[in-house]
């Protein structure tokens, strides 16, 4: 499987020099709310986080909090600078899949919910699966198509190459 990542990667889908350009926002957006979303369990202590996981059945809940923090902060920062983005984006597609499956497909496809407005602001309800589906498209349009200009990645392949 990571094979064809690799191999769908190198095939030049944007052979324009200013078609290759839709990767940065892609690898900013993705790259930063997956490191985003590591340093806030950081934040709140991945205990808080083990406890979630422990509370939803996901087995080895403490093992399990780690990797998901090791997944969005490593593969968050790969994104970002355009490394690996082929072989970051499998386990990044499989954390958002648990997201997906264990929290969000019970409240629905919509990740905006509004449920009422006060004078102290609005309230939302329980995020769907929409935005989860947006992360891996987006990750998928960058492990086929390449990190496009300003990747680490395209300077660390063309130096194996050499």
């Amino acid at each position: 499987m990571i094979g064809l990542f690799l191999r769908l990667a190198d095939t030049g889908l944007a052979r324009t020099p200013a078609a290759a350009w839709w990767a940065i926002p892609l690898r900013l957006i993705v790259g930063y709310g997956f490191m985003a979303h590591g340093f806030a369990k950081l934040a709140r202590g991945p205990e808080q986080f083990t406890e979630i996981l422990h509370a939803l059945g996901v087995p080895a809940p403490q093992i399990m909090a780690w990797l998901t923090i090791a997944v969005e902060l490593v593969g968050g920062a790969l994104v970002l600078l355009g490394a690996f983005a082929p072989l970051a984006a499998i386990p990044m597609a499989v954390v958002l899949l648990v997201a997906i499956v264990t929290v969000h497909l019970p409240n629905g496809f919509s990740s905006i919910k509004l449920q009422s407005v006060t004078a102290a602001g609005a309230h939302f309800g329980q995020p769907g699966y929409e935005t989860d589906l947006l992360y891996l498209a987006a990750l998928a349009a960058l492990a086929v198509a390449g990190p496009g200009p300003f990747a680490l990645g395209g300077r660390l392949v063309r130096r194996a190459k050499a």
